[in-house]
């Protein structure tokens, strides 16, 4: 049978299809069929990629006698987190309100009128471990919704009052005490055995990384951004030689379930995957080790190889589950590697990733790289082999959904990567990608969430329109093309437009062409991804900078002073704000390079400073001269310009 799944395009919502679950996706048929049935709504909220998301579903949704429970007494609703995040955001508030914690798959009991009066994330199909059974709470809310209803319609109507509190009083000025306050948090909580912050489970939240580097640079106390820089660089290279890094086919993994960054959860997400490889090539820039350029530059090989469909848009996710369990894809028994490799490279092969027969994972073994030794690939072929025999095995479910925002941010990585190589493959991957938000994911200005197959899904959020304005700002900022500015500008416009709060500042999540629920956030707190408020600081910041216009600057002024008052309280979890502000504060120096003849830009970008606004001219002109017929550096650094120069690396440092 199937539901009223049929004819979406998620494939999250496509692999429930077959559900014995009436399932509905959101929308008015759904809402006003439990107002005629007078019946409450069951909204389950997942991804495709997600492992007890899968778990629920094969103990529960396709379960008979859970599915009967569900279509005789509730009106079954489900909706993909991704391309749906305006509903994520406002159940799971509600969510965390009702429980303290939140999480995927999540699982809300509401009204018609989309009030929640329960809340959960995963339920087992009978009570197990302190966890209340599915099938039980089923059979007890809808024996709650004939008895005692007005318990639960007061238990929603005080849950809409405490999740529609009113935001923080805005700050007339940005804090300048914040980033040292934040820099301080991650120095108290950093993990001195292993790298990271807190203890596990450890995700890489990599803007974290890139504020401590922005921080680093920009910090008169030498010894403060000395170990700001040494937490940056211990973590990085800590997860490239755990587990949470795909040692054979490369790409890291959503997070660690340790401490040690040894196990993962398997599922590789683009986002991460983008962040990673910007924060590896920053600080590669910062310390010139190879470790760090080599990672970055293999994390886009396997998005490049793995993620990238053929008209050059990236696919979301690939799934941690095959053949019925999690990481199966990824483990290896020392016996395979014999067996594949022959014994005496087996046996090399084995010591260097840290292959036992025992295993170091519940009998099997995830191959690592925490036992110490050199990073660099000293078994290329015969990790080639391994890879090959692990594309045997059954395939990886992905997500193929290619969405505005997680695009963006892999545009953003190709460029930098771009900017840090000069290899042209990641330009052209950059702009590629360009284009196809603007073929398949644009229409004028509009911005759509995602496309699948090249449909379209929803109206896009402040998420899609403050990454892409970046992804703009970033590949005008390697490129100088003109075209790339003004859409950024364009872009920008459209989302102050649509979003921003004109009275009390910020930006809403969802806007005027989205649909109303019962509660319109403004997001601030960064999360697994920079939230949209702090990505909309940063490009006014940047706007400001490479346009010179005044307007953007008040604009930039207005947000930072909001998210100031967002951030006071926990100024470490608003790291890409923070990034924003250092910006504001301290802007980069400008470099204007003359090229000699016969240099091009691609030689002469990664000998630039990443952190630099940067003008190339294939030509000398009156004002911009070649100095002994070599290219020549001219740099503008807070406020002061210095003399011309061959030697752009006395910059170089900073």
């Amino acid at each position: 049978m199937s539901n009223h799944l049929t004819g979406q395009s998620s494939p999250y919502l496509l692999q429930h299809v077959e559900n014995p679950v009436d399932w509905y996706p959101w929308g008015e048929e759904a809402f006003r069929k439990a107002e005629e049935e007078d019946k409450p709504v069951f909204l389950s909220v997942g991804y495709s990629t997600c492992h007890w998301c899968h778990v629920m579903a094969h103990e529960s949704f396709e379960d008979q006698e859970t599915a009967d429970l569900l279509n005789k007494y509730f009106i079954s609703i489900k909706v993909d987190r991704e391309e749906r995040p305006d509903i994520d955001s406002v159940y799971m508030k509600a969510c965390q309100e009702m429980t303290g914690s939140g999480g995927w798959p999540m699982s809300i009991f509401m009204t018609a009128q989309q009030k929640p009066f329960y809340a959960g994330t995963y339920f087992p199909p009978e009570a197990r471990h302190g966890i209340p059974g599915f099938r039980e709470i089923l059979k007890t809310i809808a024996d709650q919704w004939k008895k005692n209803r007005q318990g639960l319609l007061a238990m929603a109507d005080r849950t809409q009052i405490n999740l529609s509190q009113t935001d923080p009083e805005a700050s007339l000025f940005p804090s300048p005490y914040l980033p040292q306050q934040a820099a301080a948090y991650f120095a108290e909580n950093y993990d001195e055995g292993y790298g990271g912050f807190g203890h596990a489970p450890k995700f890489p939240t990599p803007h974290n990384l890139l504020f401590l580097l922005l921080y680093a640079q920009t910090e008169a106390d030498r010894e403060g951004a000395a170990r700001a820089v040494g937490q940056v660089k211990e973590t990085l290279e800590k997860m490239r030689r755990g587990g949470i890094f795909d040692q054979i086919g490369f790409g890291f993994s959503r997070y660690s379930t340790d401490r040690r960054y040894l196990v993962p959860h398997f599922e590789k997400m683009l986002y991460d995957n983008a962040l990673l490889i910007l924060a590896c090539a920053a600080v590669y820039k910062v310390s010139t080790e190879e470790l760090f350029l080599e990672t970055a530059e293999q994390t886009a090989e396997y998005v490049l190889r793995e993620m990238r469909g053929p008209d050059g848009g990236f696919y979301s996710a690939q799934d941690a589950d095959s053949e019925g369990g999690e990481g199966v894809y990824y483990l290896w028994t020392k016996e395979e590697i014999l067996h594949i490799l022959g014994k005496e490279k087996g046996e090399e092969v084995s010591r260097y990733y840290g292959i036992t027969g025992p295993g170091n994972f519940e009998g099997k073994n995830i191959p690592n790289l925490l036992h110490g030794g050199g990073i660099s690939d000293p078994y290329k072929e015969e990790r080639q082999k391994l890879y090959e025999y692990r594309r045997s095995r059954a395939s990886l479910h992905l997500d193929d959904k290619i969405l505005t925002a997680w695009n963006s941010l892999m545009i953003c990585a190709m460029s930098v990567l771009y900017r840090v190589t000069g290899k042209r493959c990641y330009l052209e991957a950059a702009e590629r990608a360009q284009q196809y938000v603007e073929h398949y994911l644009a229409e004028g200005v509009s911005l759509y969430v995602s496309s699948r197959n090249r449909v379209r899904s929803v109206k896009g959020f402040l998420d899609d329109y403050t990454c892409y304005t970046a992804a703009l700002i970033h590949l005008y900022d390697v490129t100088e093309k003109p075209e790339y500015r003004e859409r950024a500008k364009q872009v920008c416009a459209e989302a102050v437009d649509q979003f921003g709060d004109l009275e009390e500042g910020g930006y809403y999540l969802y806007g005027t062409e989205n649909d109303s629920l019962i509660l319109r956030p403004k997001e601030s707190y960064d999360g697994a991804l920079p939230s949209g408020n702090s990505v909309m600081a940063y490009c006014l910041v940047r706007l400001s900078q490479i346009c010179g216009d005044e307007d953007y600057e008040k604009e930039a002024q207005w947000q930072l002073a909001w998210l100031s008052a967002e951030a006071e309280r926990y100024p470490a979890g608003h790291s890409m704000f923070l990034t924003a502000l250092l910006m504001y504060d301290h802007p980069p120096m400008k470099i204007t390079a003359v090229l000699a003849e016969g240099e091009s830009r691609e030689e002469i970008l990664p000998r630039l400073p990443l952190y630099a606004d940067i003008r190339i001219l294939t030509c000398p002109t009156e004002d911009y001269r070649l100095l002994n017929e070599k290219t020549t550096y001219y740099v503008c650094r807070d406020h002061t310009c210095f003399p011309p120069t061959n030697r752009i690396s006395d910059f170089t440092t900073s």
